[in-house]
């Protein structure tokens, strides 16, 4: 159940980064009243995964989840740069996630 948790948090994770920009440094309300709710979410999930997952794995697969998310999703509908670097990039941290995973 702790690794169920962790995807969650990771995925929440993606949607707080996501909506810190709408938040226009943090003078628009209802927006930033959202990104801290998600924002208390994500590390909340985060923490109760840490019961059962190591906490070293756990943050590492908790940001990794999230760099990637993020990343995919800028390149996806925020038409940011798809580059050679970034999918290496991503690959790597996919890597490195799916590693932390198998030897946690």
């Amino acid at each position: 159940m702790g690794w169920l948790t962790l995807v969650a948090a990771g995925l929440v994770e993606i949607a707080w980064a996501l909506s810190i920009r709408p938040t226009e440094n943090f003078t628009r309300p209802v927006p930033t009243l959202l990104c801290l709710a998600l924002c208390v979410g994500a590390v909340y999930l985060l923490s109760r995964a840490m019961t059962t997952v190591p906490v070293g794995t756990a943050y590492a697969v908790f940001t990794g989840i999230g760099a990637i998310g993020t990343i995919t999703v800028g390149m996806a509908i925020g038409r940011e740069p798809v580059t050679c670097g970034r999918i290496a990039a991503l690959t790597l941290i996919v890597s490195g996630v799916v590693l932390a995973r198998v030897t946690a």
